[in-house]
């Protein structure tokens, strides 16, 4: 099974005040924290999508480490940025699957990604999620059954939806970090102390 990741990191941050993309964990932007775990795992392609501040965040990463590409509807949500990921991965790389992931998840590993890989393999579900805090959510692998349910999707619509309606399909993961994720200042204060 060929395996793609999708980056979405699109978004305009307007809680936090500046991208989140580039705010900063442990010496490094929460941006280059996913991409390290998105080229540290076993997937076989990645891409990132970008939106708001663009040219801002391309400065704070090699852009050789990872193919971005842009989404000039970010404003419509996270459904566009979806969208854009899929379109770019179907036209160029042909995956089998794609895990969906967030740039503002600073506990998201190649670990976890490779054990969403595993899950699949060994359960032969066409979604797997990660459970954390009651709910199951990103990272998040689809099969290609999903990707016209993916294409899709509208507005500032996540893929959860898919997710309820296809339980019987579904697998997940622990992943109790995966509750931790950066909107405003104050998370980031909470994740550096």
């Amino acid at each position: 099974m060929k395996t793609g990741i999708i980056i979405l990191a699109a978004g305009e941050s307007t809680r936090l005040g500046y991208p989140k993309q580039i705010a900063k964990y442990k010496e490094n932007t929460l941006l280059q924290l996913a991409i390290n775990a998105a080229n540290d795992s076993k997937a076989d392609k990645r891409v990132l999508v970008l939106g708001a501040n663009r040219d801002e965040i391309k400065k704070t990463f090699p852009g050789a480490s990872i193919p971005n590409i842009p989404n000039p509807h970010f404003e419509k949500g996270m459904s566009s940025s979806i969208k854009v990921g899929l379109e770019y991965m179907l036209k160029f790389d042909k995956p089998d699957q794609v895990i969906i992931m967030l740039c503002d998840q600073p506990f998201v590993d190649a670990k976890i990604l490779n054990k969403l890989i595993d899950t699949q393999e060994k359960e032969s579900k066409g979604i797997v999620a990660c459970k954390y805090a009651k709910v199951v959510g990103v990272p998040i692998l689809f099969g290609s059954a999903y990707f016209k349910e993916l294409m899709e999707l509208t507005g500032d619509e996540g893929a959860k939806n898919i997710v309820l309606d296809h339980e019987d399909d579904l697998a997940t993961v622990a992943f109790p970090k995966g509750k931790v994720d950066i909107d405003t200042e104050e998370d980031l204060r909470d994740l550096n102390l």
